[in-house]
């Protein structure tokens, strides 16, 4: 899901990684889907790296440059790693050194670190698995699924290979206008009723509050912003779609129009929906 502004882009975020808590080698997905939201000026992840069980992570953290922090396991079956990433955090927060937090797990017990962070003016993204509890999914501005960060990943991968072969092996270009338009329904399939619903109420409450001339459209940019903060873990990518305006467009409801602006070369989306 694309949001990326110069503002986004300028924000220094701290990442912060419970390795306890996320599967060995989603970290490389993890910094790329980071990069989107701003600059990762600190990354830190959190484990007894005496243990065997994290000791496969050495060469991803070398590769992504991440900071390993050492914390002992002083009682069996009590996780000390919390207690490290949420001294850090607050330490982070007083240092005025990053706009915003991102922090990786699966864990609820970080959700009272994510409202306080929220408190003082950061912005924190969560990044965990689906099994992730959702009072910490809703306590942070945006939360990613991993499974969603594999999934595009891998998707890339295969892009990256087809793209390596003849032209004459790409199974799409040879799609007839019937297969395409299945492939099109298919798509929209995957859009889930309570989504719809989602984004046309979205929809009618920008428009109810918005000074323009009743038309009903709202602008695309302001309906991704307000549709996250209702559900932070909305994400285009879990119904097979990179952007908010490729889902809309892919359902008969809503209408799309792109208006121009100062400059000729661009043009904003704006949605109507045209039960409304």
């Amino acid at each position: 899901m694309q949001i990326g502004t110069d503002n986004n882009l300028n924000k220094r975020l701290a990442v912060l990684i419970d390795a306890d808590n996320i599967p060995r080698g989603t970290l490389k997905g993890i910094m790329e889907e980071t990069a989107i939201y701003g600059t990762p000026t600190i990354k830190r992840i959190y484990g007894d790296w005496t243990s065997p069980n994290v000791a496969g992570w050495k060469a991803s953290l070398l590769e992504n440059a991440v900071t390993p922090i050492q914390q002992y396991s002083y009682t069996t079956g009590k996780n000390s790693t919390d207690s490290a990433m949420i001294i850090d955090a607050m330490d982070l927060l007083y240092s005025g050194k990053v706009d915003g937090f991102v922090l990786v797990s699966s864990d609820s017990d970080f959700t009272r670190l994510a409202i306080r962070l929220r408190e003082a003016g950061m912005y924190v993204i969560g990044i965990g698995e689906k099994k992730t509890p959702s009072p910490f999914i809703v306590a942070c501005d945006k939360f990613i699924y991993i499974e969603v960060i594999r999934q595009h990943a891998a998707e890339n991968t295969l892009s990256v290979d087809q793209d390596d072969q003849p032209v004459g092996h790409q199974s799409d270009a040879s799609s007839t206008p019937a297969e395409k338009k299945k492939q099109s329904k298919s798509k929209n399939e995957k859009v889930p009723r309570k989504v719809e619903k989602l984004i046309a109420q979205s929809v009618a409450d920008l428009a109810s509050v918005s000074g323009d001339d009743g038309d009903g459209y709202v602008f695309m940019g302001e309906l991704g912003n307000l549709i996250m903060k209702k559900q932070p873990d909305f994400d285009c990518r879990n119904f097979g779609f990179k952007s908010l305006s490729a889902l809309i467009k892919s359902m008969d409801r809503f209408e799309v129009d792109f208006r121009h602006t100062t400059d000729p070369n661009i043009k904003h989306p704006y949605v109507r929906d045209k039960k409304a």
